[in-house]
């Protein structure tokens, strides 16, 4: 069945609102956008806002490569109490007065939590232990542990710290932080890990993710907005933004399309998705360098 005229073809940067998940925002798009073929990069949990990255018929098949990218959000953590989820979504579960925490103490417990971590993710998740969803696992009341993982945290800073008093009376502490980091990271595990570490708890009660990879909420819209006007990167130009870019001849083009292996150049490295545009500057395929050959990962043609 041949694509209707109307369905575009590219990523959309949506603004994501609050209480909704990114499934259903998958879901508006396909009304909008009047096409099935709809995907997202990298999730964002209902509470958060910002940059959702959807990718429009063949633009999904970059979205798996643009997931690992980096990320950046902010948010604002809560010391001084604990939730289930490590969020404001979740029930509390301990309340400590956090008045007497001092800045140099944040400071160090935000040092411990920079560079290359082993983070523990957060029990609520999406994460799969022996086939089961975690907040499955961890609603029915189940014990268990996720091992911890990797994850990089280029940058992590404070850049307000406020004094408030929270529902039940007890004194917090309120710390609005920008975090850069990398794919797989939960920002409310830093928000749980810091409060563990300063004696009182902590949880995220806000967050905004301004940026995935090259795309910023600068260029994100909302949904209403998307509805009025269906705003569309083309294939090429997110490619582009995202990828080095190789332009090849009409030979290799045509062998690159067909699956034959071609020789790439070493400035690319190993191990790197890269973006191959033909002779009419056109988004061929998305590859990556094995043994010295071009090994597609996509292709667009």
């Amino acid at each position: 069945m041949s694509k209707k005229p109307t369905t575009p073809d590219g990523l959309v940067i949506v603004d994501k609102p609050s209480g909704f998940t990114s499934h259903d925002v998958v879901a508006k798009m396909r009304g909008i956008a009047k096409t099935r073929r709809v995907g997202h990069a990298g999730t964002l949990d209902p509470m958060a806002t910002g940059v959702l990255v959807l990718g429009v018929e063949r633009a999904t098949k970059l979205l798996g490569h643009l997931a690992l990218t980096e990320k950046e959000y902010l948010g604002t953590i809560r010391l001084g109490q604990n939730t289930l989820t490590d969020d404001a979504e979740g029930e509390l579960t301990s309340s400590t007065d956090a008045s007497k925490v001092t800045r140099e103490a944040i400071d160090a417990g935000i040092a411990k939590l920079s560079g290359d971590i082993m983070q523990v993710p957060s029990k609520v998740s999406a994460i799969k232990i022996n086939g089961v969803r975690s907040y499955k696992r961890a609603r029915e009341g189940e014990e268990f542990e996720i091992p911890a993982r990797p994850v990089k945290i280029s940058a992590f800073t404070v850049y307000d710290v406020r004094d408030a008093v929270a529902e039940d009376g007890t004194p917090v502490m309120d710390l609005v932080v920008s975090v850069v980091c990398s794919s797989g990271t939960y920002i409310r595990a830093l928000a749980r890990d810091l409060g563990a570490d300063l004696g009182v708890g902590g949880h995220l009660t806000a967050l905004r993710r301004t940026r995935v990879g090259p795309y910023k909420l600068d260029s994100a819209r909302t949904l209403d907005q998307l509805q009025e006007e269906l705003t569309v990167m083309p294939v090429g130009e997110a490619a582009e933004a995202a990828f080095p870019r190789w332009d090849v001849d009409e030979k290799r083009a045509n062998l690159l399309l067909n699956g034959v292996r071609v020789d790439m150049p070493d400035e690319y490295g190993i191990g790197r998705a890269v973006a191959v545009f033909g002779p009419e500057g056109t988004l061929i395929a998305l590859v990556e360098s094995l043994k010295g050959k071009a090994k597609s990962l996509a292709v667009f043609g």
